[in-house]
């Protein structure tokens, strides 16, 4: 049974010249079909985890341009001084991998990070939007957990750089009067996707129609958001935000890793596909992975914002689009 599609409207950006780091990427480019019609687009992105696919509709479009090359370069450029707002999504995303190479992290999510705000602040732009995690909590003792929590211990260098991002960012926006809106993500899933838990359980399946490998034990459970839900909230948060601010994205219920399993299983007709635990440390997927992640959601609700789906319906509706995409839908 498919789950219902739901498009998420907002009152969105209006007239403006948005820069969107990240923009060819998965959220990234969810972004740009929210805000295309009605705004002048820059889209910065180097292409390193995906190619243009998911923008090229766009590249004719007269107020759509495409700089395929990374931020650190946009303090040389001197035609990008007229920016309104940054939308900084650009960001290595392989928390797996972060044991295996920690300075990747280091160089693309801090140092890109910071020379992003250098050039905010040497072309005189006031607003951004940072796509931050729920990872700089670490292994939270509070769930849900909100805000105010502390102090942050991150268990991987990818949680460790968006806190060092937060930072900057505030400090900045000390420093400089710049208006930043920093979203501590859940797990977001949905149309153009191009890696996690998903993506990976329909390749896997794809491969091997009758086992399932799931990395750990299959109970951690995290809080889903669907990709609609999360850049439309963004846009909502920061158009009624007066100050720079911190706040969680994604909803009050959590979904299983073997959830997961049984959608991804089930949308694709494998009825009979068998599971195959790895275990790994404490049940975990890898080293620096969050067992159990669940954010309080009270201060995005009280905005007056109201998700389209929950995390079971964000990750159902997710499988059913990612499938899509690969050819591969029932």
């Amino acid at each position: 049974m498919r789950t219902k599609r739901i498009t998420v409207r907002v009152k969105l950006l209006n007239g403006k010249h948005i820069l969107i780091t990240g923009g060819a990427g998965f959220i990234g480019s969810n972004m740009v079909e929210m805000l295309a019609e009605t705004n002048r687009i820059t889209v910065v992105d180097n292409l390193s985890n995906v190619d243009d696919r998911y923008i090229r509709r766009y590249l004719s479009k007269k107020n759509f341009r495409f700089l395929k090359e990374d931020i650190s370069s946009l303090q040389e450029r001197t035609d990008l001084r007229d920016v309104d707002v940054v939308v900084h999504l650009a960001a290595n995303s392989d928390v797996r991998n972060g044991s295996n190479g920690p300075e990747v992290d280091f160089r693309n999510n801090v140092a890109g990070t910071f020379n992003l705000l250098e050039y905010m602040r040497k072309n005189d732009v006031g607003e951004i939007l940072f796509a931050s995690s729920s990872t700089v909590y670490g292994e939270a003792s509070l769930l849900p957990t909100p805000e105010n929590y502390g102090p942050y211990m991150p268990i991987s260098s990818y949680g460790a750089s968006k806190m060092a991002g937060e930072g900057f960012i505030t400090s900045y926006s000390h420093y400089y009067g710049m208006r930043g809106t920093i979203f501590r993500f859940a797990n977001i899933v949905g149309k153009n996707s191009t890696h996690g838990v998903i993506f990976d359980f329909i390749r896997k399946l794809q491969k091997n129609r009758e086992e399932l490998e799931i990395l750990g034990d299959g109970t951690q459970r995290k809080s889903y958001m669907h990709v609609q839900d999360c850049v439309g909230s963004m846009i909502h948060v920061h158009e009624r935000s007066a100050k720079t601010d911190i706040i969680n994205l994604g909803n009050r219920e959590t979904t299983s890793v073997t959830k997961i399993a049984h959608t991804v299983a089930e949308k694709m007709g494998l009825h009979d596909a068998k599971f195959r635990y790895t275990g790994g440390l404490d049940g975990r997927g890898w080293a620096g992975d969050v067992k159990v992640a669940q954010l309080d959601v009270n201060k995005l609700f009280s905005t007056g914002w109201a998700n389209k789906y929950n995390s079971d319906q964000s990750v159902e509706v997710a499988v059913e689009e990612t499938l899509e995409q690969m050819g591969k839908g029932k």
